[in-house]
C-alpha cells in the first residue's frame, strides 16, 4: 500500500483522500420492530417485494416514520465520517438487522446494527489481528461520538474470505440479510450470489460440487457497474438416466433463469455472469493447464463446497498442480500457430473479405439497373461500360478500386502473390469503405431511374388494358390523345365503368406527361405506382367478366344419361367436355365445318382449350345449323338432351 497504507491511516496521516458521494439505500423493512408495524397496520401482499423505501415508508405509522427518519440521518452521518476517515479501503456500509440476544437478555430495540466492511488486501504493515483490532477501535469511537445506541461489526476482506475457505458461511448470511448504505460494488455482489446459491442449493444440492465467486471483484479490480461473476462446478460421475452433456444443459438453463430471479428479488442491476462447468470437463481443463481454471483456482472464493475446490486451490498455491507435457507442448506451438493464423487471416481478408465487400454490391447494382449478376472477373468491365459509360453516373476511379481488388485476389489464389502485408490490408480496407459509400450514392441514382421509368411501364400497360376494353366495347383504334375523351364517352357516360376510374386514368396519364417534360417528382411516382394497381385490377375484372359472358354463349350444355357435357364453339373450331363433373375432364376437339356440322373429334386437353380461348376473338353472336344435332347424338349418344338457359 506504500505511502497511503492503513498505517498512515490509522496514524491520521493520509492526508491524499478522495470524497466518496455516497447514495445510501435503507431497506426498512430489516428493522424487526417496523416490520411489525408495517404488518399491523397495513400488510404487504405477498406478491409485492419491499425494495423500495419509499413504497414501504408510505405504509408505515407517523410514529415509525419519525423513528426511521432519526436513525436515517445517524446512520448517514457515521457513514460519511467513516468513508472519509479510511477513504477507498472501505468496501461497503450496510444496515443490519436485529441481532438475536443472547440466552436470558431481552432484544435492545433501540441498538442500530452496522457493518463495515473494509480492503486490507493491500496492508503489509501490520499484522491482521492488529489492523483489525485498531479499525474497530477507531470506528466505534465514530459510532459513539454521533450515537451510542450504534453498534458498528467491523469485518476486514482476508478476515471475511478466509471464513469462506474454512467453510464458514455465517458472514455471507449477515451480509445477505442486511442493507447496503455505502457500497463499491463488494457488498451487492455477496448479497445476490448468497441469494443465487442458496436457491440453487436448495433445488439441487445432490449435484453442487461449488459456488464459487471469482472475476474482477476478487481481484480488486472491479467498479460498482462491473459483471459478478460466479462458477457452479456440478458433480456429473454418478449421472445415470441422461448423458452428461443433458446433465449440464439442463442444469445450466435453470441455474441462469435463477440468477435472472436473484437479480429481479434484490434489485442489483449488475449483471451476475453465472458459468457452469461438470466435473468431469473441470478435471480435464486442469490437467489441460487452461489459464482460466488456473485462474479461478488462485483468486476463487468459495461461497459453498463439498471439499473439492479448497482441496484443489491448497494444492495449486503448493505448487502440485502442474500442467501435463501434452499441455506444455501445445502452449509452445501456439505461438507459431497464432502468427500463421495471422497471416493466414490477412491473406483471407485480402482474397475474400474486402472482395466480396465490394464485388457482391456492385453485382447488385447490376442487378437493380436490370442486368443478370455476371461473372466476378466480369463484373469490372460491366460497371463501366453502363454507368460509366453509358448512363454516366460512376466515376472511373471506383471502378479501378474494384478492378485491383480483383486483381489482388487472382494473384493470391494463384500464388504470385505470397503474402499480404498490414499496410496492404489497410489500404484495401480504406478503398472498400469509399467504395461502398459511393455504391450507396449509386443505388439512389438508379432507383431514381428506375421509378420514373416504372412510370412509362405503368402507362403502357394501364392505356393497353383501356384500348382492350375500348375493343371489347366496339371501338377498335384509339389515338394516344383521345384516350380519355372516349374512355368517358364509351364507359364512363353510359355507366359500364365508376367515374373515380376515369380520374385514375387522368392521374396516369398526366404522371406521363411529367416524364416526358422532367417534371416528375417522387410524391407524384408513388402516388401513380398505388392507383394504378387498383385500376388496372378493375379493368382486368371488367374485361375477365365482359368475356366469361361471351364464352357463355357460345356453349351447348347437354344432358347424356346422368351426366352433363358441353360444347363450346370457337371460330373454326369445338371444344368437346364429355362430363362436367368429373374430376378428370375428358376433352376432345373437333373441325366446323362450313356447313355446321363437327369434323372427327381428337383427344385434346384443359391447357389447349384454355390457350384457344385466349387467342381466339369472341363472336358478337353464334349461329347454331342443323347438322350439329345429329353429330351431338354421335359423341354424347341418341338420348341426348340439349339444355336450355342454363
Amino acid at each position: 500500500m506504500d505511502k497511503c497504507g492503513y498505517y498512515d491511516l490509522l496514524n491520521n496521516k493520509n492526508k491524499h483522500r478522495k470524497k466518496l458521494k455516497s447514495k445510501p439505500l435503507y431497506i426498512i423493512y430489516i428493522i424487526q420492530e417496523s416490520v411489525n408495524m408495517v404488518k399491523k397496520n397495513n400488510p404487504i401482499p405477498k406478491k409485492e417485494v419491499p425494495g423500495k423505501p419509499e413504497d414501504i415508508l408510505s405504509k408505515l405509522p407517523k410514529e415509525a416514520k419519525e423513528k426511521l427518519k432519526a436513525i436515517k440521518t445517524k446512520v448517514d452521518k457515521f457513514q460519511k465520517q467513516v468513508v472519509k476517515k479510511f477513504d477507498k479501503y472501505i468496501m461497503g456500509v450496510g444496515l443490519l438487522p436485529p441481532q438475536k440476544p443472547k440466552e436470558g437478555e431481552k432484544l435492545d430495540k433501540d441498538k442500530i446494527n452496522i457493518l463495515v466492511l473494509v480492503d486490507d488486501s493491500d496492508s503489509k504493515k501490520m499484522a491482521k489481528f492488529e489492523l483489525k483490532s485498531k479499525l474497530t477501535a477507531i470506528i466505534e469511537n465514530i459510532a459513539k461520538e454521533i450515537d451510542k445506541n450504534i453498534v458498528p461489526n467491523t469485518v476486514i476482506l482476508s478476515e471475511l474470505w478466509q471464513s469462506c475457505y474454512d467453510g464458514k458461511y455465517d458472514m455471507l448470511q449477515l451480509i445477505a440479510t442486511g442493507a447496503p448504505v455505502y457500497d463499491n460494488g463488494m457488498l451487492s455482489a455477496i448479497k445476490i450470489s448468497e441469494i443465487h446459491k442458496t436457491m440453487i442449493l436448495k433445488k439441487f444440492e445432490k449435484y453442487i460440487v461449488s459456488y464459487v465467486l471469482a472475476g474482477s471483484l476478487i481481484q480488486g479490480r472491479a467498479t460498482k457497474t462491473s459483471d459478478i461473476d460466479v462458477w457452479v462446478v456440478i458433480d456429473d460421475t454418478d449421472v445415470k438416466k441422461m448423458t452428461r452433456a443433458e446433465l449440464k444443459d439442463k442444469l445450466r438453463a435453470i441455474i441462469i433463469g435463477m440468477g435472472i430471479e436473484a437479480g429481479e428479488l434484490t434489485g442489483i442491476k449488475n449483471k451476475l455472469n453465472i458459468q457452469v462447468y461438470i466435473l468431469t470437463d473441470f478435471w480435464d481443463s486442469l490437467k489441460e493447464a487452461n489459464p482460466i481454471i488456473f485462474t479461478l483456482l488462485r483468486d476463487g472464493v468459495p461461497f459453498f463446497d463439498r471439499g473439492i475446490f479448497m482441496p484443489w486451490k491448497q494444492l495449486l498455491r503448493m505448487g502440485k498442480i502442474k500442467p501435463s507435457a501434452e499441455a506444455i507442448d501445445m502452449f509452445m506451438n501456439s505461438g507459431d500457430q497464432m502468427l500463421k493464423r495471422v497471416a493466414f487471416k490477412l491473406k483471407e481478408i485480402g482474397m475474400e473479405d474486402t472482395f466480396y465487400s465490394i464485388l457482391t454490391p456492385s453485382q447488385a447494382a447490376l442487378m437493380l439497373y436490370g442486368v443478370p449478376p455476371p461473372a466476378p472477373k466480369e463484373t469490372a468491365e460491366l460497371m463501366r461500360e453502363i454507368f460509366v459509360k453509358k448512363e454516366k453516373l460512376l466515376e472511373e476511379s471506383y471502378v479501378k478500386i474494384l478492378e485491383h481488388n480483383v486483381n489482388v485476389r487472382k494473384e493470391i489464389e494463384h500464388g504470385t502473390k505470397k503474402d499480404l502485408s498490414g499496410k496492404e490490408v489497410d489500404e484495401l480496407l480504406k478503398q472498400a469503405e469509399k467504395y461502398l459509400k459511393r455504391i450507396k450514392r449509386l443505388f439512389t441514382q438508379i432507383e431514381k431511374i428506375k421509378e420514373e421509368e416504372s412510370v412509362v411501364h405503368i402507362y403502357d400497360n394501364v392505356v393497353t388494358i383501356v384500348r382492350d376494353i375500348l375493343r371489347l366495347e366496339g371501338v377498335e383504334r384509339v389515338e394516344d390523345k383521345d384516350i380519355l375523351t372516349i374512355f368517358e364517352r364509351e364507359m364512363v357516360t353510359l355507366g359500364k365503368i365508376p367515374a373515380k376510374y376515369l380520374r385514375i386514368l387522368d392521374e396516369v396519364v398526366k404522371a406521363k406527361k411529367d416524364y416526358d417534360i422532367g417534371k416528375l417528382t417522387k410524391v407524384e411516382v408513388d402516388k401513380v405506382k398505388k392507383r394504378s394497381r387498383e385500376i388496372v385490377k378493375f379493368l382486368v375484372e371488367y374485361m375477365q367478366r365482359k368475356r366469361g359472358r361471351e364464352i357463355e354463349r357460345t356453349k351447348i350444355r347437354v344432358k347424356h344419361g346422368k351426366r352433363y357435357g358441353e360444347v363450346l364453339l370457337l371460330d373454326k373450331v369445338a371444344f368437346i367436355i364429355h362430363d362436367i363433373d368429373h374430376e378428370e375432364k375428358e376433352v376432345s376437339k373437333a373441325d366446323i365445318k362450313p356447313d355446321g356440322s363437327l369434323g372427327n373429334p381428337q383427344r385434346t386437353t384443359l391447357e389447349e382449350m384454355e390457350k384457344a380461348l385466349s387467342k381466339t376473338e369472341i363472336p358478337p353472336k353464334v349461329f347454331i345449323k342443323e347438322p350439329i344435332f345429329e353429330d351431338l347424338k354421335s359423341i354424347f349418344g341418341k338420348d341426348v338432351e340439349v339444355l336450355v338457359n342454363y
